[in-house]
């Protein structure tokens, strides 16, 4: 049997890079101005941001039914089966989607619903990869991903509550209030949506708090102080020389670990905005 992996660039792949590692990327639509792009195709970064920075009207939507299945369809002409890996189903409804597209499929097609996004979901991919070389099928690789999908944290720290303002996400009362007193607002995914932590004045004291945090959830989720069972990551929106600055704090917590470093996808970003930076951490799978 062979085994493909698809996943789409909320993971933070493109499709490009996807190729390098031998995974299918499906590329999420980013719709600006009534007009739809595809992050990675005819978007990059660079252009999306000037386009918020110009305050365009953007908003993401779900891959068309057409094209998620077009896809499957080019894979499945030279592998046997594939596992589908979206973002959680917590903050998309693709996920739905793409199992009742896969009922007319025939055994051929998984679709894992593992609750996560950016480098959590990248993380994945790469054990789905590494699942496939040991030569599991396709339905235990789904099995898996969805058994161990929540065995992740992230904390986000935001540089404004415009963005979420504009998108409805809070109420224009509480974005004035935090613009007023300079509010830097904590967030946290636990496979799920967007969700509250903490406020913070300052960027140090965001940043302080988010170091706690995951040293805390490492400690009492996993039994882990020094980072050895876990995949650790960081992500931002625009913020280069921030984040930069902030993996030398989080590379004292945990000396010898590798740190995955990525920007957020854009299906984030359109909420996020600019400057945020992200803590992540999943769990290392425990293989056969």
């Amino acid at each position: 049997m062979r085994t493909a992996i698809v996943t789409d660039t909320n993971s933070g792949l493109s499709v490009q890079q996807g190729k390098e590692i031998g995974v299918f990327v499906l590329p999420m639509p980013v719709v600006i101005g009534g007009k739809d792009y595809f992050e990675g195709l005819n978007l990059t970064q660079d252009e999306f941001y000037r386009e918020l920075d110009a305050g365009a009207d953007i908003t993401t939507s779900q891959p068309t039914p057409e094209s998620v299945m077009n896809l499957w369809d080019t894979v499945l002409k030279d592998y046997d089966e594939l596992v589908h890996i979206p973002m959680s189903s917590a903050l998309t409804g693709a996920v739905q989607t793409a199992k009742m597209l896969a009922q007319d499929y025939e055994g051929r097609v998984f679709v894992a619903d593992n609750h996560r996004i950016s480098v959590t979901q990248r993380q994945a991919v790469l054990d789905a990869l590494e699942l496939v070389k040991r030569g599991y099928p396709a339905e235990k690789i789904c099995r898996v991903l969805e058994k161990t999908g929540k065995e992740s944290t992230i904390y986000i720290m935001l540089d404004t509550l415009h963005y979420l303002r504009r998108g409805g996400r809070i109420t224009p009362a509480a974005a004035a209030l935090g613009t007023i007193f300079h509010i830097k607002p904590v967030l946290t995914i636990q496979g799920g949506k967007l969700d509250a932590f903490a406020k913070a004045r300052t960027v140090k004291q965001g940043k302080a708090l988010m170091l706690t945090a995951i040293q805390h959830d490492l400690k009492t989720r996993w039994d882990d102080t020094d980072g050895s069972k876990m995949h650790l990551a960081m992500a931002h929106t625009r913020n280069f020389e921030a984040v930069r600055a902030f993996q030398q704090e989080f590379q004292e917590l945990f000396p010898g670990q590798e740190i995955f470093v990525d920007q957020l996808p854009l299906s984030i970003a359109v909420h996020t905005g600019p400057g945020s930076l992200a803590l992540a951490a999943s769990r290392r799978l425990a293989l056969d």
